[in-house]
């Protein structure tokens, strides 16, 4: 058997590994279900940029009880295999980390969830005496997060592959060794990947990953 030519593996959260997106159900507990629909029309159409969406969505839990919000992250369904995926990834030599637009405290419970290694999120949202902070400073920044990780697991990023469903992931696939469209509902992200998927169960995209080789 070859060796396994993945150092890290880089996995969104929202529409990857999630069946539905999250912050629809938040959404949806705290009676906001309007401006989730809103914001998400306007960033489609491209009429707000992915910060201005981010921050919208961010400012959805703004105010409410941070154990609240982790409640509604633990009912989102999920797909199936992901602890088992994420071990099966680490067994083979490879890190495994999130890197997502989500923000730190639900970047925290996938990792305490799911067994993932490290984790890259979005900073701007506090925690004050067990409440979110209206979310201040926003950047969308996967490529960011993505230097980050690289750095801290000393990994290249020809031996790095992405799995992702968004216009973000597909800025991402280009910058890393190989990229998986997981679920996209987006023809130009599929267009950007190497391996294009559509399962619900994470150990079929480890499967896919073994499949996988790097560039040239």
């Amino acid at each position: 058997m070859d060796p396994f030519p993945w150092r890290l593996v880089t996995v969104d959260i929202d529409g990857t590994l999630t069946r539905e997106h999250g912050w629809h159900r938040i959404a949806e507990r705290f009676g906001r279900v309007p401006e989730y629909e809103r914001s998400n029309r306007r960033f489609f159409a491209h009429e707000i940029g992915e910060d201005a969406h981010l921050a919208d969505l961010l400012e959805l839990a703004a105010g409410q009880p941070v154990a609240e919000v982790l409640e509604v992250v633990a009912a989102t369904p999920v797909l199936d295999g992901i602890r088992e995926g994420v071990a099966d990834l680490r067994h083979r030599g490879a890190a495994v980390a999130l890197l997502t637009h989500n923000p730190e405290y639900v970047v925290a419970w996938y990792r305490e969830r799911f067994g993932f290694d490290d984790g890259e999120g979005t900073r701007g949202q506090d925690v004050v005496a067990g409440r979110l902070t209206p979310p201040h400073g926003i950047r969308a920044d996967k490529v960011g997060g993505l230097d980050r990780l690289l750095g801290r697991h000393d990994a290249s990023a020809l031996a790095t592959v992405h799995v992702g469903d968004g216009w973000s992931d597909a800025e991402v696939f280009a910058r890393v060794g190989g990229g998986i469209a997981l679920n996209s509902k987006l023809p130009e992200v599929d267009r950007a990947a190497d391996r294009v998927l559509r399962t619900t169960d994470f150990r079929r995209v480890v499967a896919a990953i073994g499949e996988l080789g790097p560039r040239p």
